[in-house]
């Protein structure tokens, strides 16, 4: 019997688009003959639907016409299995359309990627794929996650963080903390967001008050970097739990500005696996760019090289460090680390997790020898097992206290007044 995969994905994320095109890599490379494929999106007033169509990339062009041939849905715990139900519930017809054992959310961002979706997950109490609701929510936020890794030893850049509200009424005194605290240049980003949105850099104080209000646009919160002279960007994927990580050969993006953007990330030159999606003048390539010229140093995928041009024992450090931040964060699934390294002083920064990648860092898999469908096979197997872990352990009891106060009938409203009695 095959095993009904629920794949999540859209949301309301800046990074919507990024998650349908994932999917779309995603379910392309799952088993057809061990899996089916139960597709649940999430549109970005939240409303959630599944169909067929939703497995062709190329419906997403027109959305109405998407939507209207699509059932809206909810995901539901009935006692005897989590399923798909319409919603509303039909007068006429089947009510529920598909059942599912084993979630898998692709989706990135906040609203997303940032626990939200596990959380509804976990009280589902369905295996799902990659991080739990921790490991999410400190996954995405920047802020908290530096001053995880930093107090575990894990190098990163120094930097200054506030809120949006504290910058508008202490404006001059958040700036000169952040002069004295930081030389420039410094890069300003959303506390909270992936995929380069709202992040720029100042290399003096009239580009930094610019910086922050810009990324104030996006975020509550507002993170301030030191930024790193002479930079090389590595970046390393990871499977794995807590107890069993495999670290993936290092790649090395390229940019065309200071700053890797969205439109480098998702918007390159390249032909790319599987080809575009959008209309005129939003046009977004996707897949493992796997177009590029061998170089001495590696494949040129594009807008990245892999293996990333290093000494072995530069990758090893990269390797060991990114399973250990996996680790630390409490990850699970496949993630990717990204780091900053100075070319001239050789020193290595964590720069951030991505917990879920966007498409699943599948490319620096099958540069390590593993392929795509292998790649999900394992994270789909880690899934199952720690849900198969966490039903061992005790989260309620049995007894029903509520039941057993007083001893009587009187239920909460005789236990209060017996304690108002005695006073």
């Amino acid at each position: 019997m095959k095993i009904k995969v629920g794949v999540f994905f859209g949301g309301d994320s800046v990074e919507h688009e990024i998650s349908i095109i994932t999917m779309n890599q995603a379910i392309s490379s799952l088993n057809p003959d061990k899996y089916e494929v139960v597709p649940i999106y999430i549109a970005k007033n939240g409303v959630m639907y599944t169909g067929d169509d939703l497995l062709d990339l190329y419906s997403f062009k027109d959305m109405d016409v998407l939507l209207k041939r699509c059932y809206k849905v909810a995901v539901v715990n009935d006692g005897k299995g989590v399923k798909v139900v319409r919603c509303p519930a039909p007068l006429i017809g089947k009510r529920v359309l598909n059942t599912i054992d084993v979630a898998f959310p692709i989706v990135h961002g906040t609203n997303c990627e940032d626990g939200t979706l596990a959380g509804f997950l976990t009280l589902l109490g369905i295996p799902y794929v990659g991080p739990d609701i921790v490991a999410s929510g400190i996954g995405m936020d920047k802020i908290l996650q530096k001053k995880v890794l930093k107090e575990s030893n894990i190098p990163v850049v120094d930097f200054v963080s506030f809120y949006s509200i504290e910058y508008i009424k202490e404006e001059e005194k958040i700036l000169d903390n952040i002069e004295e605290k930081l030389d420039f240049p410094v890069i300003v980003k959303p506390g909270n967001l992936g995929s380069s949105v709202g992040i720029k850099k100042a290399n003096n104080k009239v580009e930094l008050e610019e910086a922050i209000e810009f990324a104030m646009e996006f975020a509550d919160r507002i993170i301030v970097e030191k930024a790193v002279e002479n930079l090389k960007e590595i970046n390393c994927s990871v499977i794995g739990n807590l107890s069993e990580t495999e670290a993936s050969i290092c790649e090395e993006p390229f940019f065309s500005d200071e700053i890797l953007s969205y439109a480098d990330k998702y918007i390159g030159n390249g032909k790319t696996k599987g080809g575009t999606i959008g209309g005129k003048g939003s046009t977004i390539k996707f897949g493992s760019q796997k177009t590029g010229t061998k170089t001495e140093s590696g494949n040129d995928f594009g807008n990245k090289k892999i293996p990333a041009d290093i000494s072995e024992e530069k990758t090893e450090e990269v390797q060991s460090l990114a399973k250990s931040v996996f680790k630390i964060l409490g990850c699970s699934g496949v993630a990717r680390i990204d780091f900053l390294m100075d070319t001239k002083t050789n020193n290595l920064y964590v720069n951030e997790i991505n917990t879920i990648p966007g498409a699943l860092s599948f490319y620096l898999w099958e540069a390590s020898g593993k392929s795509f469908e292998t790649e999900l096979d394992e994270i789909i197997d880690i899934a199952i097992k720690r849900q198969r872990d966490k039903e061992k352990l005790t989260f309620s009891y049995d007894q029903n206290i509520l039941a057993m106060q007083g001893g009587s009938k009187t239920g909460t409203k005789g236990v209060k007044s017996s304690k108002l009695a005695k006073k």
